[in-house]
């Protein structure tokens, strides 16, 4: 009670000291201490020194404060600190008098600080802005975390997240035309570019198949796409989202100085003993270029059939078709559903010394020694039509086609496949039923289409399990049932597994597989077409030949313990 009814014995004592002693919060002599403890040291001040002795929390001490000197209280969690003003004061005096602009209205700029008694700091700002400081209390480690945060440069953050020896170097055949300007300015961005070789090396070493960096208003983030999946990995600093789109920009052989359209490019990046290819995008946003990069990696056109996840009876079907001598076998899926890889591996089975292989894509993903590759240049001519065109007086065996997008194409390709070439081509169709009436709908005549087509295998990619966590579930019988299983099939001799999770996966997954409807051509198909059946007539005559539908292929996987039920449901729910 002493403390509260006189001043005697602390009126030494001035500022914070005084107001926790008059409130009861601290006794005078161990106020005293603190005050001769922060005289000694300089660059202390005595309300990190109460906090830090344990006397009293940040929390506690802003509300006594804020209670003693009837000044407004402000939770520094509640305001986004990338909106805070900018320039108003120079970092290093913030930092100095722990303090932080919250905002400005007239003449008047509002201070948050969570020692306000600090008159020197009054005097300091109010000569520094030629502005009429106000107090607003918070809490001194909430400050501390945003004054850290401010003064930490963006080069330091990058070199921060960077940190670490690899080597990785651009080769020699991108880097032929730099401008002098970016090449000065790659000098002094050093941690730029360490911190865009660092996510490429993250994102290889993750599995990722696509990086993003995206600038938004306020903050810049970039995501990996992992197994399908697009995951936060990191926020650089705002301040850099210009100079890493240009230092990609120049790699990539793009235009640095046009930011209004997109622009598409390619980078090629050792790393390790090996090369791989980058796909670069970029897109003009509201607040700076989006990015994209997609990893190409040359290995997943080399792991081979039987590495995709075909059944032994699909692959047999698909290994069957590409042998014959002439026609064509259609890919079809949405993007992203792994349709490349499946022709590549295709055409590696056939690359061989004696054939002749072409193919003409946009762009050229990956690049495939032994097969002659043809990148679409729509703005000099060279459209997939021109290509094959040209390709027929090029005496080919095999042609590939990136994707049929109109009827010339389609009618190109087809007198090709009738005149003794094998044609592989892709379409953005759902299944193989659906592939056939797409054709007739965009004006093939029936009869090329029942000659020519040997083979369409739609696809879709799924997670894989984990096999180091994955555990044997119990799902109802009818959910079992609903999916597509039949009474035959829930035998009791298998359960399906969930995905749980570990330190060697992502949520209970790792990798994907591939679920696949291999549906060949047979004579009673061929009349369906001829008499232009729908495409329900076409699957329903698919399924009495054994041909399985792509639910039906996932259920396979999840009986085999491959992947989940709610995998094969969610990328087969059509």
């Amino acid at each position: 009670m002493d403390t509260l009814t006189t001043d005697t014995p602390h009126s030494s004592l001035t500022g914070v000291a005084r107001v926790l002693v008059n409130a009861g919060k601290l006794n005078a002599k161990a106020a005293e201490e603190l005050v001769k403890t922060v005289a000694k040291d300089k660059k202390g001040n005595f309300v990190s020194a109460v906090i830090g002795s344990g006397a009293i929390n940040a929390s506690d001490l802003a509300h006594t404060l804020a209670g003693a000197l009837a000044l407004p209280l402000l939770d520094l969690n509640a305001v986004d600190s990338q909106k805070l003003p900018k320039n108003i004061i120079e970092n290093k005096l913030a930092a100095q008098y722990h303090v932080v602009v919250l905002g400005k209205r007239g003449n008047r700029l509002f201070i948050g600080a969570s020692d306000p008694t600090d008159q020197e700091a009054v005097e300091r700002i109010k000569f520094a802005t030629q502005l009429s400081p106000e107090w607003v209390i918070v809490e001194h480690d909430k400050l501390s975390k945003i004054l850290e945060n401010a003064g930490t440069t963006a080069t330091e953050t990058l070199e921060s997240m960077a940190s670490g020896d690899f080597e990785f170097d651009v080769t020699d055949d991108v880097t032929t035309t730099e401008q002098p300007e970016a090449q000065s300015a790659d000098v002094e961005d050093a941690p730029v570019v360490r911190f865009l070789q660092k996510m490429l090396i993250d994102a290889i070493n993750a599995r990722a198949s696509d990086l993003h960096f995206e600038p938004y208003e306020y903050h810049y983030r970039v995501r990996f796409r992992i197994d399908g999946e697009l995951r936060e990995i990191t926020q650089p600093p705002i301040a850099i989202k210009d100079k890493l789109a240009s230092r990609i920009k120049v790699i990539s052989r793009l235009d640095i100085a046009e930011k209004r359209v997109p622009q598409d490019g390619r980078m090629k990046l050792k790393f390790g003993s090996k090369a791989i290819d980058f796909r670069v995008s970029t897109l003009p946003t509201l607040f700076g270029e989006k990015i994209v990069i997609r990893i190409l990696d040359p290995s997943s056109a080399k792991l081979g059939i039987d590495a995709l996840g075909y059944e032994k009876q699909e692959k047999d079907r698909l290994l069957s078709a590409i042998q014959r001598p002439y026609g064509m076998i259609l890919v079809t899926g949405p993007t992203g559903s792994g349709k490349t890889v499946s022709l590549y591996t295709c055409l590696n089975i056939l690359n061989q010394p004696g054939v002749n292989i072409s193919t003409v894509e946009d762009p050229a993903e990956i690049n495939l020694p032994g097969i002659n590759q043809v990148n679409v240049n729509d703005k000099a001519g060279l459209s997939f039509s021109a290509a094959l065109k040209s390709f027929l007086r090029q005496d080919p065996d095999v042609i590939m086609v990136g994707e049929i997008r109109d009827l010339e194409t389609a009618d190109i390709a087809i007198k090709a496949a009738q005149t003794g070439h094998m044609v592989m081509s892709t379409l953005h169709t759902n299944d193989g039923p659906t592939t056939l009436t797409r054709l007739l709908n965009m004006g093939v005549a029936p009869f090329n289409i029942a000659s020519s087509v040997l083979l369409i295998t739609a696809q879709r990619l799924a997670r894989k399990l984990c096999e180091l966590c994955k555990q044997q579930a119990d799902y109802p019988r009818e959910a079992l049932l609903r999916a597509g299983y039949q009474e035959t099939d829930l035998d009791g001799s298998w359960r399906p597994y969930r995905a749980v999770g570990c330190s060697a996966c992502s949520n209970g997954y790792k990798g994907r597989v591939g679920i696949y409807q291999v549906m060949p051509i047979s004579e009673e198909i061929q009349r369906i077409i001829l008499s232009e059946g729908t495409a329900m007539d076409i699957a329903a005559q698919a399924q009495r030949e054994n041909v399985r539908d792509l639910r039906q292929s996932g259920l396979v996987k999840v009986k085999l313990g491959v992947t989940t039920l709610e995998e094969v449901i969610s990328v087969t729910n059509e």
